[in-house]
């Protein structure tokens, strides 16, 4: 298979919880022999209601993290043309999903002039789930209970792919993050006819399933997507892609041949987003 990291290149020069520039990180995946890497920083927020608590803490506004959104892209391409017949460089955002941030992201490409969208979910019901254990915990509560907060958390994601039309999207089943019981609460009829459900609207956009290490850096047995997942999108014959989803230098490439052999095993080629 290729070597492509499709989620990749969140960098400390750009992200405040990622670490190194993005040009240490672009000559790390070229110095490992990446043939092509997306580089797919988070998108700004669209006002200050959905800072991050780390970004309140450093003071940053969205106005300030909208100006510095600008700055990555055109070091992206700078970046695109000195590498350009070394290794392909796609210049990216990783979007959210809450409230009212449709539009904006739909500008954001436009203006930018992006290759790509990564389509990822961090909140559910207006708060995020991800930045620690106690806000995964706070939000299954006020969810209800692990099963509502996966069902909203999938209900979020089909209307998310359906606005903003990704070509990737990633780390489908990230809302496992804090669930021991994952496997089984998956395969819960309510959750699994969901998954299923966006599968299938994952094949019908001609969308690229991203399979994500960040999962196994954390010390998780299985990347996002499980293996349950990979093997029905495997039997909808949906693309998919390795992602490293790199926050820093030690983390590009991260469990590539891991990633691969499970791709390979069930039949599915690594893809690869189409030129121009």
């Amino acid at each position: 298979m290729k070597r492509i990291s499709l989620h990749g290149g969140h960098s400390g020069q750009f992200c405040d919880h990622a670490r190194d520039s993005l040009a240490e990180i672009v000559a790390a995946y070229h110095a490992a022999g990446f043939e092509c890497v997306g580089l797919t920083e988070h998108m700004s927020p669209l006002s200050d209601a959905w800072l991050y608590p780390d970004e309140v803490e450093l003071g940053r506004t969205a106005v300030w993290m909208q100006e510095r959104f600008g700055q990555y892209v055109a070091e992206a391409r700078r970046l695109e043309r000195e590498y350009a017949g070394r290794m392909r460089i796609l210049v990216g955002m990783e979007s959210e999903w809450y409230p009212g941030c449709g539009p904006w992201v739909a500008e954001l490409r436009e203006r930018f002039a992006l290759d790509y969208v990564v389509g990822s979910v961090h909140h559910v019901g207006g708060g995020c789930f991800d930045f620690s254990k106690a806000d995964y915990e706070r939000i299954a509560m006020k969810s209800g209970g692990i099963v509502s907060m996966y069902a909203a958390y999938f209900d979020a994601q089909l209307a998310m792919m359906q606005e903003l039309g990704p070509e990737l999207v990633g780390h489908f089943d990230l809302i496992r993050l804090h669930d021991p019981n994952y496997p089984e609460t998956l395969a819960g009829p309510d959750i699994w006819r969901r998954v299923e459900r966006n599968l299938e609207c994952v094949r019908d956009m001609g969308a690229i399933l991203d399979v994500n290490a960040r999962a196994l850096m954390k010390g998780q047995t299985e990347p996002y997507v499980c293996r349950l997942i990979l093997d029905a999108a495997a039997a909808m014959d949906i693309a998919a892609a390795y992602g490293d989803d790199a926050h820093g230098v030690t983390d590009v490439g991260c469990h590539v041949d891991e990633i691969e052999t499970m791709l390979v095993a069930r039949g599915m080629k690594g893809a690869e987003l189409p030129r121009g």
